[in-house]
């Protein structure tokens, strides 16, 4: 992520991302939470695929959506990754989020014990595991209507 958007993304990201937890019904403690694995995820997915962005955003919001998923529902997961992408006026780069959303909170809920059983940060480390391969093998979108890979 360059410099402008990252400045972009606190800016209006995180104010976005907080009230929409908000509104999902989450109370502040979650709110900031929600916050910090966005965070976390990003910092995850800039360090496994450095110069790759594609990758990066693809297994970011794989991650995000799985953890927020198994963490906190589906419902809130959508409602938080619907408010992410209002904020963005790329509508590819948003409809390949959203396809990438939609793989996370599926995997959230099919293996939301698990992910749950656990800390936050070790949560979200192996679902980046679990986004690479996925990524490698095609499974993450890479553009509209493209699976990811190398």
């Amino acid at each position: 992520m360059k410099v402008g958007r990252m400045a972009s993304w606190v800016a209006r990201g995180v104010p976005g991302i907080y009230r929409a937890s908000r509104s999902a019904g989450l109370g502040r403690r979650e709110s900031l939470r929600v916050l910090e694995a966005s965070a976390y995820a990003l910092a995850l997915a800039r360090k496994r695929y450095p110069r790759r962005w594609r990758a990066e955003n693809a297994v970011r919001h794989f991650v995000w959506q799985a953890w927020l998923t198994a963490t906190y529902g589906r419902p809130v997961a959508e409602a938080v990754g619907h408010a992410h992408e209002r904020m963005w006026r790329d509508g590819v780069d948003s409809s390949v989020d959203r396809g990438n959303n939609v793989l996370g909170q599926a995997y959230g809920e099919a293996h939301a014990e698990e992910i749950r059983s656990g800390a936050m940060r070790p949560a979200l480390s192996a679902l980046a595991d679990e986004a690479g391969r996925l990524w490698d093998s095609g499974q993450l979108v890479a553009s509209t209507g493209s699976g990811g890979g190398t």
